[in-house]
């Protein structure tokens, strides 16, 4: 399979994509990125360090001085600052300095804690994101945001901070759990209805191949997404206006995760899930019609993903979602569909989003 590269444009913090098989593994993927002279930190889990974690740190050997691997706790409900501080004390146990660079060896919480660590250690050192869940390779490890959860919020403490570079090694999806693609299959669906509707199409035509594992389904399916997440990335960096029609289902979605209590679901279930309550509430105020908004129901079920909201209480859910990062004077607002392929932010009455919860939930 042919390697695609893309490239995210962002002036001195350019860097690039690298879509493939037998990537993650190869010294070449690791080539001419700065201080290759240094040390290197390998940051993973338990589930993905059994499996892939020797063989990175064998490649890094080849062209790092000293290359060490921290392994942390899985699992959402570990990311946060106390195991944030893991990644610190590693760091500062093998007296690393700024020629460290960093490498995140897993899904979206390595991802996302690993990246954080990078930007506050020394004010700043190199990383790069070596994703191996479906979700991280589409969507978290791409755009440089970077963040730990509170127990209020998710993702509410973090900072915007690019990689030197992604590898994305399609072959470490044949060891990830079925619920795992699924989950990750939410970020896909995502870039049809926000900006792409033409992918949106092609996914509906394709939802069956990537659940049964096609490659070249998969391989299509992740670097689109890569290209509508960098288009959008490029334009704004920090999300201070469009970026933020890429956060489509994740204020219904983080409340789910943050109400249940982080890992009951995967935040993709909990996206896919906050996808549907978006474009019901899209239909509920009349931006889109309801045949459409059906239509992004019925894929996401296809999918295998939620459809309907859990037993969260409607009070609970509005509290959660009113603390979410695009609140604004204390005004709740959404990501909503307002045609296909095209998605812009809207405030909203909380009774209103009220009402749409309690329309589409369990117990």
């Amino acid at each position: 399979m042919p390697t695609q590269v893309v490239p995210i444009e962002l002036g001195d913090r350019r860097y690039d994509i690298l879509i493939g098989s037998g990537l993650f593994d190869c010294p070449t993927s690791y080539e001419q990125l700065a201080n290759s002279a240094g040390h290197a930190l390998v940051v993973s889990n338990p589930t993905v360090g059994s499996i892939y974690a020797d063989r990175l740190v064998s490649a890094l050997r080849q062209i790092y001085l000293d290359v060490r691997l921290v392994v942390l706790p899985d699992g959402e409900s570990h990311k946060n600052a106390e195991t944030l501080g893991l990644i610190f004390d590693a760091l500062l146990s093998s007296k690393s300095d700024r020629a460290t660079t960093l490498f995140a060896l897993g899904g979206g919480v390595i991802g996302d804690m690993t990246g954080f660590a990078a930007a506050c250690y020394m004010r700043g050192v190199p990383y790069v994101q070596v994703p191996t869940t479906l979700l991280a390779q589409v969507d978290s490890s791409v755009g440089g945001k970077t963040a730990i959860n509170h127990p209020l919020g998710k993702n509410m403490i973090g900072a915007f901070y690019q990689p030197r570079r992604v590898i994305v090694d399609l072959d470490t999806l044949d060891t990830l759990p079925q619920r795992e693609l699924v989950a990750g299959l939410a970020e896909v669906i995502k870039y049809g209805p926000i900006a792409d509707a033409a992918f949106l199409a092609w996914i509906e035509e394709n939802i069956d191949s990537m659940l049964a594992r096609d490659k070249s389904a998969l391989a299509y399916a992740v670097t689109r997404s890569c290209r509508v997440k960098a288009s959008v990335v490029v334009g704004d960096e920090r999300e201070a206006g469009r970026r933020v029609i890429l956060n489509y289902g994740h204020t219904f979605g983080h409340a789910i995760e943050v109400g249940l209590g982080y890992g009951t679901w995967l935040h993709g279930e909990a996206v896919g899930c906050g996808m549907v309550l978006a474009a019901a509430l899209s239909a509920r105020l009349g931006l889109v019609d309801s045949a459409y908004a059906d239509r992004i129901t019925r894929l996401i079920a296809r999918a295998g993903l939620p459809v309907v909201a859990p037993p969260i209480a409607t009070d609970r859910f509005i509290d959660l979602m009113q603390l979410d990062k695009k609140s604004e004077a204390g005004a709740m607002r959404f990501v909503l569909l307002d045609g296909p392929g095209s998605a812009a932010l809207h405030s909203v009455p909380a009774e209103i989003a009220a009402e749409v919860i309690e329309r589409n939930r369990t117990g």
